[in-house]
């Protein structure tokens, strides 16, 4: 194994100055584990990180994204957590392990301000990482750590769904596919809202209930309370922002559960407060989770047999194509091959 290796990096904010690097493979030190990075895969924040920081200073040169999957293969003194050859993912939130959130500033995330996984090689403190679910690629298991566990917490961990709920989940990007399996997996029924017929067709087919074009549609509040015969759904994952958060509160069912995640609209929500109390619903912001959590539905996925929905497969010396996939809106994961 030569001590050299390929590394992506931004010199300063913007993907597009995207360059792979040759650098010093890392060493771990007391406490690290040294991982040769079989896959990452990308998010939309990985994007707005490199592109503008999102409220956090960046050291650069700086690589981008991250979740990986990958393989141990060495260990700092005293690592006891993982053996060489394991197979494992990183978690998002370095040092959150269970437990209430924390800041940012007391447990930052890896890809922002921490150096992300787009490199061949990472050293990482053994309590950043778990163990990979059994039943998955690297390139399934890289998907896991922001936008299946997102939608982990916002049903399954904070939202406590159970069979016979209905789920409205907003798009067909990474966290809302993952939503839809989970649902399904739990026996929930699934509207799923788009601004694609195709796209629609494809969520169908993995097990959803029901479709919306909400181009079409615009008031998709108004078919999802026919679809309930008027009662509203359990749960919607909020992906949009903005005004589009008004109709998620109509679509509500009285007590029920609005994650939001997403800002593909907006940055604000508006809404109006005399139908948010008379909706006694819950809007409840969704950030990831803890590295618990990800054991937890790493065991999960396992269980259910759970494949990660994944549009398009880049090799490592195709990291700006895959980002340019990532905003063009897949159906599900952008990964990168590395190994």
């Amino acid at each position: 194994m030569t001590d050299i290796m390929d590394r992506w990096e931004i010199p300063s904010l913007g993907v597009d100055k995207l360059a792979k690097r040759h650098v010093r493979r890392p060493v771990p030190k007391a406490g690290e584990i040294l991982v040769r990075v079989d896959a990452v895969s990308l998010n939309f924040r990985d994007g707005e990180v490199a592109n503008h920081g999102m409220g956090v200073k960046l050291p650069f040169p700086f690589t981008p994204a991250s979740d990986m999957a990958g393989q141990v293969v060495a260990l700092g003194d005293g690592v006891s957590r993982f053996a060489i050859g394991d197979r494992v993912i990183s978690t998002c939130i370095a040092g959150w392990i269970d437990g209430a959130p924390m800041s940012w500033m007391e447990a930052p995330s890896l890809g922002g301000p921490l150096q992300g996984m787009l490199s061949e090689y990472v050293a990482l403190s053994a309590g950043w990482c778990v163990l990979a679910p059994n039943s998955l690629t690297a390139i399934e298991a890289s998907t896991l750590p922001i936008a299946a566990l997102t939608a982990w917490m916002a049903l399954i961990e904070l939202g406590h769904l159970h069979a016979g709920q209905t789920v409205v989940v907003q798009g067909t990007g990474g966290v809302s596919l993952f939503a839809v399996q989970l649902a399904i997996a739990n026996g929930a029924r699934v509207i799923v809202t788009s601004s694609s017929d195709k796209k629609i067709a494809r969520v169908l087919d993995l097990g959803a209930t029901y479709g919306i074009n909400r181009v079409d549609t615009p008031y998709w509040q108004i078919p999802v309370l026919a679809l309930t015969e008027g009662r509203g759904a359990d749960h919607i994952l909020e992906m949009a922002g903005g005004e589009n958060i008004r109709h998620s509160l109509q679509a509500i069912v009285p007590g029920g559960r609005i994650s939001v995640i997403g800002l593909l609209e907006s940055t604000e929500l508006s809404l109006p407060i005399l139908p948010l109390l008379g909706s006694r619903a819950t809007i409840i912001g969704i950030s990831i989770g803890p590295r618990r959590a990800l054991e937890d539905m790493g065991r999960a996925i396992d269980q259910h047999g759970i494949k990660p929905v994944i549009d398009a497969v880049y090799p490592f010396s195709q990291v700006p194509e895959a980002f340019a996939h990532l905003r063009r809106g897949p159906f599900g994961k952008v990964v990168v091959q590395v190994h």
